[in-house]
């Protein structure tokens, strides 16, 4: 059952970061994640992004992309799903791994996406990325220190 429950919130968090921390009670971190969501999704343009990219258009998407703002987004909204997951009570101590190398990998595909595959795709490639290494190293300290 609380397995189900971690996953419930994480899946809020990842639709929208902030949702799932309203079904932690815990409304003030959810209306700053909300609030914080907004302010850089329209200051970076990250809809229009968004759109522009599923349509094939990446050199439209990085035309209309504030870099600056969008710099931001990759940790913001990975730290609001960690936050969510653990709230919910799920994870041990080295659950921040994947999350952090992810938000950094997140980063740096933001950083050289005007380059390749525009703001988009390339992020999310590099995410994914992270969150791989981030649970390979996670599960090598975990098993480390499990066998010394």
């Amino acid at each position: 059952m609380g397995r189900s429950k971690e996953i419930e919130k994480t899946l809020w968090s990842i639709a929208l970061p902030g949702f799932a921390q309203f079904l932690n009670s815990k409304y003030f971190k959810g209306f700053v994640f909300i609030t914080l969501e907004v302010l850089i999704n329209v200051q970076a343009r990250l809809n229009q992004a968004i759109m522009y990219s599923f349509h094939g258009d990446i050199q439209k998407a990085i035309e209309v992309t504030d870099y600056g703002w969008l710099m931001i987004y990759p940790c913001l909204y990975l730290f609001a799903i960690y936050d969510a997951y653990r709230d919910a009570g799920g994870g041990d101590s080295f659950l921040f791994l994947p999350f952090v190398i992810s938000a950094y990998m997140g980063t740096i595909g933001v950083i050289f996406s005007p380059y390749i595959l525009g703001p988009i795709w390339l992020p999310i490639l590099f995410l994914v990325l992270g969150a791989a290494i981030g649970i390979g190293i996670r599960n090598f300290i975990r098993n480390y220190l499990t066998n010394t």
